[in-house]
């Protein structure tokens, strides 16, 4: 079992390692589901721990549909963090009438060059998921894809995640679970969807929420219910 915790400071992603997060993403603006951060931030995680670190690649909030001004910057901000050094990036490029958006895709893939990607929650909002799957499976850089299964909680998409973790199981596409989730539901949750890979914001922090530190006693107790899946 992988265990991902989103970092927004420095601090965070110290605290998520030191308490036995697997990986990161690394965010700004996580109240508007997640932004790209600063050089300075991407650089001062990627040199402060040694677990691999994601980077969110996206320019704003309004939606996942990004016109030529809004590529350009993408296409810089992943280039700066390809030379930093992260481990992969964090994208979702969609069209208006909720396709993936394909030429924009392949652009920032192309700019990704051999660093992993991960597919953000932009598939929660696709047409048609399992198709979206099939398509994107035919891109070797996409390692994951994080989803809720279309639904605000992941909890209430049980069906919809096994079946899409049933699909992975023949691909090199990983499905990474987020959204909802917490320690009382987790075990549940992974018996009845056979995930592998589980991805914790505000559930990991103080009573604040997104506000809040990173708790790392609530990390703990996640490690201890991942561990008999494992």
């Amino acid at each position: 079992m992988l265990l991902e915790v989103i970092a927004t400071t420095v601090g965070d992603a110290k605290a998520a390692e030191a308490a036995g997060a697997d990986r990161l993403e690394l965010v700004t603006g996580m109240k508007e589901g997640g932004l790209t951060p600063s050089a300075g931030l991407i650089e001062g995680t990627v040199n402060s721990v040694r677990i691999p670190t994601a980077v969110m690649v996206r320019p704003h909030s309004k939606s996942f549909v990004y016109d030529p001004d809004d590529v350009r910057a993408m296409l810089r901000d992943i280039r700066m963090i390809r030379e930093i050094g992260a481990a992969g990036i964090v994208i979702g490029p969609l069209t208006t009438d909720r396709q993936i958006d394909v030429p924009v895709l392949e652009a920032l893939l192309a700019e990704a060059g051999d660093m992993e990607v991960v597919f953000h929650r932009a598939f929660d909002v696709v047409q048609d998921q399992l198709a979206a799957y099939d398509f994107l499976s035919g891109y070797r850089q996409i390692r994951r894809i994080l989803t809720s299964g279309g639904k605000p909680s992941a909890l209430d998409a049980v069906d919809r995640m096994r079946e899409l973790v049933e699909m992975s199981r023949n691909s090199h596409i990983t499905i990474l679970a987020g959204s909802g989730l917490g320690a009382a539901s987790l075990a549940s949750f992974i018996s009845g969807t056979g995930v592998k890979e589980v991805h914790f914001g505000s559930a990991v922090r103080g009573p604040k929420g997104v506000e809040d530190e990173i708790d790392p006693g609530k990390i703990n107790e996640l490690h201890e219910i991942l561990a008999p899946f494992s």
